[in-house]
């Protein structure tokens, strides 16, 4: 049994395909089918059942999953308490954060932390919410940036700051007249969002549902937005072919496209996000927990809300 087997079956488990799992693995499919074969003999149980369209775990596949899990677990603590007696000049802060917010976070926060932190070698990264739990898991980065609500067993957490959603408008829009809009009067206009695999179009979603009735008008439109991102949705909106709601973050990055669109903010409390901070459990090196969150709380963001800091709530705050 080798601790390269054990990721195979992690990965196998969470993909439901071997073809996938060897993608994630960055190995070919027979290594990987050989490697998991092998290890099922020396178990002496099927781990897996493989259909022609899906692969099933067994239930003994599922403990043996599990136990496999805690084990690669420990593999990063040990790896953890290693890095923290290396100097931090040679060991680097590795962050991922989701779409939503990398983008309109990062070229603002790394400067503050090459200030605070000369001379630290950073690596960064920005990926959906599940593929950042698994590579904080399997100790490929150090934290992540996520939007909450958020539970993940081994691993903790802390609230950065709230971020209100706006919504954005082609600059002609009719909706621009309005200095504060409704959700309900947003859904009835050609709304556009990102594909189901973003968290962010869940939150959307969760505060604004009629929202989906106005995807289901173009289906054709939303297809094409699968795989996109907020960018995309921007330049969509300034092009006149439908609005959206999007962080206000993302609201404030682009100053000079402000002509062609309109940002206007919502009535609703509800509209808005809470971002955190997420490590593993028992993470040695807290100083480098600190240094993240005072760089946040240093780097000046606009349209949101630091948590812990006296600043003005959310609805308040300048989108200028």
């Amino acid at each position: 049994m080798t601790l390269t087997e054990l990721r195979y079956i992690i990965a196998v488990a969470r993909d439901r395909h071997f073809g996938h799992a060897a993608k994630r693995c960055f190995v070919s499919q027979p290594t990987l089918s050989l490697g998991i074969k092998k290890l099922e003999q020396e178990l002496g149980v099927a781990l897996f059942e493989r259909g022609s369209r899906e692969v099933i775990i067994t239930p003994e596949g599922n403990k043996i999953v599990e136990q496999a899990k805690k084990v690669m677990s420990e593999i990063n603590a040990i790896k953890d308490i290693a890095s923290y007696h290396r100097p931090l000049t040679r060991s680097p802060l590795r962050i991922g954060a989701i779409h939503t917010v990398g983008p309109y976070l990062f070229p603002s926060l790394l400067p503050v932390i090459r200030d605070l932190r000369p001379g630290l070698p950073m690596l960064i990264e920005e990926n959906y919410t599940t593929a950042l739990t698994e590579r904080l898991h399997n100790g490929e980065i150090d934290m992540a940036i996520v939007s909450l609500p958020y539970e993940e067993q081994g691993l903790d957490s802390l609230a950065l700051y709230d971020e209100p959603f706006v919504a954005l408008l082609p600059s002609s829009h009719t909706l621009t007249a309005y200095n504060e809009l409704s959700l309900k009067r947003l859904a009835q206009e050609t709304v556009l969002l990102l594909g189901p695999q973003h968290c962010f179009r869940d939150q959307v979603l969760e505060i604004c549902p009629d929202c989906i009735q106005s995807v289901a008008k173009d289906d054709s439109l939303q297809n094409t937005l699968e795989g996109s991102s907020l960018e995309t949705i921007r330049y969509m909106v300034a092009s006149g072919v439908g609005v959206t709601i999007i962080p206000a973050m993302a609201a404030c990055a682009e100053k000079y496209s402000q002509r062609l669109v309109a940002i206007r903010r919502f009535n609703n409390s509800r509209a808005h996000r809470r971002i955190a901070l997420v490590w593993r459990r028992g993470f040695p090196r807290t100083e480098l927990i600190e240094l993240l969150v005072t760089a946040i709380h240093a780097c000046g963001l606009s349209g949101i809300h630091i948590l812990g800091n006296e600043e003005p709530a959310p609805e308040n705050l300048s989108l200028a």
